[in-house]
């Protein structure tokens, strides 16, 4: 039982991680490159609009999407290395887990 224990601490561990980790960069695109040094990245351009401008009208959306991705694929390799699996004993393809 405490070989269980240990096993949901650490799953839980890499999940908070992975949390932390995405939302510091979700935080950093979406604020500071988008609001507070919008002024300085203004002085470059892309396809003729301020960076700035690009990363608060477009950037910080297309990060968004992308770090939806990586975190649906990290999540899932999460759930594989951890045997994971959802309270009514399916596992995320709607299996039992046993193969």
């Amino acid at each position: 039982m405490a070989k269980n224990k240990d096993k949901n601490k650490a799953y839980w561990s890499a999940v908070l991680k992975l949390l932390i980790i995405i939302l510091a960069i979700w935080a950093v695109v979406a604020f500071l490159l988008s609001i507070i040094f919008v002024d300085a990245l203004n002085a470059a351009n892309i396809g003729g609009y301020p960076l700035g401008f690009w990363f608060a009208q477009q950037g910080s959306i297309y990060i968004f999407v992308i770090l939806i991705f990586v975190y649906t694929a990290i999540f899932s390799r999460i759930d594989k290395k951890y045997d994971a699996q959802d309270v009514d004993g399916e596992d995320a393809n709607g299996g039992n887990g046993k193969s």
